[in-house]
């Protein structure tokens, strides 16, 4: 105790002392990242990691909404070039049937370096130090860091080059390698040519550069130009993923080398980018750690955003160079309890909000907004939330008999549902708040989406006091009367209308889910069954189109509407084409309009087709519209530049943290608390002194 008396450290500090004053960012993760390698990864979890080590052409900018797309290694954002099969340049907006190809030419910034990799190291003559190693001098090798030199090189555009031929080779699984392949020039053919010579290949290393992609070519050493084969101006949201980075064909064929990936070496592991974090340790059943890339070179915190970022101390960084972190780790943490304990204790800068936590943190006032309870204010914790990207809703099988189908009947019955299944109980009960009634398929934030009594779904709500409210129960009875059904029974057979919900949930949550849901149906007397399967069972349902009624989701893949449309878009139907029209709705009019759509800019023009196809999927109502789900996140008082970026994974760089008065209120939150052991001392005194002095009569008495 005299000893820890002269520590002023917290006890229960979960890092070494030295780190106490460091600028040094904390968090969680819940599971190993699968995929380091960008061409393969396509997960969340995953890309926490990336977007800080690797660097695509194109990013989000940080603070403006709606979305909009900035250069990162590019000088500019590219603009499209459009010919006609004459090879006749075309204007920028050209309908989509008289494109032949396009063209986007990027030119990236010159002085990009590679952080320090021993895949560039040379010796004084140029030679590669570690390409073609001999088995025998990987005998002392077991991490990247036993390497004992490292070198660099400036990013070219051979590189990103190189990296887009990769999306064909066989040994590398692309999750958008057949999606890229519709549209870039040469890569299908690529991909067969790749996969004949691989078979062929016992050491497995293509030298992509010897191979030509006829839809990718380099023009100078920072310029490169892509193909398309039609009219995509999506490509340019694609070119802010990390499927898009630059790969070094030097480190591809370091990591290709006979020898490491039996010591997992490989690219998987130890990435090797431009960005303004290296990851020094891969460590996933403890933690992973990223530092500072010494070679980065630096980048400026944004100067504008939203009117209220000013307001919301946002801007207080504007000019300045980032990154502003040292280092970033990442502690294992598989439970939400002990990973929210350690952010109360002050141990994680920020963090979620889980539903068993929910009620310690968040509050609603007397208007229905979420705000901190005293507990949380009074650390000076800060809530930050944002709507997600993303939509939730329950479906009807157009395929179907009943609920589906474009008759008066059918359509009329679908209205009454989707006004009775009450979603503003569904968030208030089962989300916590945390959701925004969906209006149609367009999430905020998103070009498409409108604010205000313009955008409500008017099947659904009327608009008053300010504010959209659903209608009311006894229209929706009024619905079922005109469709048939008065009452929930069929006029024409004299029997209950019975409707069936498909479904993988299991388990208690599930089970509440599903007697509100029964609950709300029986406003207008439709028996629901509830038929749960395994997720097998039900994807197999869904492909054969036998289910009725079911409940899906759709997370933003880029802040385009076509990305959400399209589940609604006739030939993506899940049955017979296994696309993500999971409701199998077909509307030859939403169809044409889909078709003329998707490839056009964001401009007014899109705006009036947007408006005119939300307005045909609301009227036949083929989903229950449901919720566009809010993010509530908490950061601590000495954490800086909080805004949650949707689309954006490469935000670490613009956090700025107080290390200081962090360390100083971890020592007030953590102080050690003694009175219970001192307590017990006494107890264990108290006891003592009784048995002391039977002790000592009993070593007076006499002897018998």
């Amino acid at each position: 105790m005299l000893s820890a008396g002269c520590n002023f450290s917290p006890w229960n500090n979960p890092y070494p002392d030295s780190q106490s004053h460091g600028n040094i960012y904390y968090d969680s993760f819940e599971e190993r990242p699968k995929h380091l390698d960008p061409v393969s990864s396509y997960s969340s979890n995953e890309y926490v990691f990336l977007g800080q080590i690797y660097e695509p052409p194109l990013q989000y900018h940080f603070l403006k909404r709606p979305y909009e797309l900035v250069p990162l290694t590019a000088t500019s954002v590219p603009e499209a070039e459009y010919y006609d099969n004459a090879g006749n340049p075309l204007d920028a907006d050209a309908p989509a049937e008289l494109v032949h190809h396009a063209v986007y030419r990027i030119t990236i910034k010159p002085g990009i370096l590679y952080q320090p990799h021993p895949a560039f190291a040379r010796d004084k003559k140029g030679n590669y130090l570690f390409h073609d190693l001999p088995l025998r001098d990987l005998e002392k090798i077991h991490t990247l860091a036993d390497f004992p030199e490292t070198g660099t090189r400036e990013l070219i555009a051979e590189d990103y080059v190189y990296q887009i031929k990769r999306l064909a080779h066989p040994g590398v699984h692309s999750p958008i390698a057949g999606l890229m392949s519709k549209y870039i020039s040469g890569l299908e053919e690529l991909t067969a040519a790749l996969a004949n010579e691989y078979k062929n290949n016992k050491h497995h290393f293509l030298d992509l550069r010897k191979h030509q992609l006829s839809g990718v070519r380099i023009l100078d050493r920072y310029t490169f130009e892509i193909t398309l084969k039609e009219k995509y101006p999506q490509i340019r949201y694609w070119l802010s993923m990390y499927f898009f980075s630059p790969m070094p064909w030097e480190a591809d064929y370091f990591y290709s080398q006979p020898g490491m990936k039996e010591k997992n070496i490989v690219l998987d592991w130890y990435p090797v980018g431009t960005g303004p974090y290296m990851l020094t340790e891969n460590n996933p059943n403890r933690r992973m750690v990223l530092e500072r890339n010494p070679n980065f070179r630096g980048e400026l915190y944004p100067a504008e955003g939203e009117p209220e970022d000013a307001a919301n101390n946002l801007l207080q960084d504007a000019g300045q160079t980032m990154p502003f972190i040292d280092t970033v780790i990442f502690s294992l943490e598989r439970e939400t309890i002990p990973a929210w304990n350690k952010f109360l204790q002050g141990y994680y800068d920020t963090s979620g909000i889980a539903s068993d936590s929910f009620d310690q943190a968040v509050q609603f006032n007397t208007l229905g907004q979420a705000e901190l309870t005293e507990q949380m204010q009074d650390k000076g914790i800060r809530l930050s939330m944002a709507v997600m990207s993303s939509t939730s809703y329950m479906g009807f099988n157009m395929r179907d008999d009943v609920v589906g189908g474009d008759s008066e009947r059918a359509r009329l019955l679908r209205r009454a549902i989707s006004i009775a299944v009450d979603y503003e109980e569904f968030i208030s009960i089962f989300t916590n708040g945390r959701g925004v009634p969906a209006q149609g398929p367009i999430p905020p934030g998103l070009f498409g989406y409108i604010e205000g009594s313009d955008g409500i779904n008017p099947y659904v709500y009327t608009w008053r006091n300010g504010r959209a409210e659903r209608r009311s129960v006894t229209e929706a009875q009024q619905l079922m009367i005109d469709a048939g059904y008065p009452e929930g029974r069929d006029v024409r057979t004299g029997q209950s209308l019975i409707l069936y919900l498909d479904t993988s949930a299991a388990g208690p949550d599930a089970k509440a889910v599903f007697d509100w849901l029964r609950k709300q149906f029986s406003k207008l007397g439709i028996n629901l069954v509830i038929r749960a399967t395994d997720y097998n069972r039900f994807q197999e349902k869904m492909l054969k189109g036998t289910e009725q009624i079911f409940m899906w989701g759709w997370n933003a893949d880029y802040p385009d509407p076509e990305n959400f449309l399209f589940l609604l878009y006739g030939p993506h139907a899940k049955v017979g084409m296994n696309g993500e029209n999971a409701a199998n709705y077909g509307n030859e009019e939403f169809d044409e309009l889909f078709n003329h759509m998707r490839n056009m800019s964001n401009g007014p023009e899109r705006q009036a087709i947007l408006d005119k196809m939300i307005e045909i999927a609301r009227r036949d109502a083929p989903w229950i519209w449901g919720l566009h789900p809010v993010a509530f996140s908490l950061h601590h008082s000495w954490f800086r530049n909080a805004k949650r970026n949707l689309m954006a994974n490469n935000t670490l760089k613009y956090i700025r943290i107080d290390p200081e008065t962090r360390n100083k209120l971890r020592a007030q939150w953590n102080q050690p608390v003694f009175w219970p052991l001192i307590l017990i001392l006494v107890i264990l005194l108290i006891s003592i002194i009784p048995a002391w002095f039977s002790y000592k009569r009993r070593e007076r008495s006499p002897a018998l």
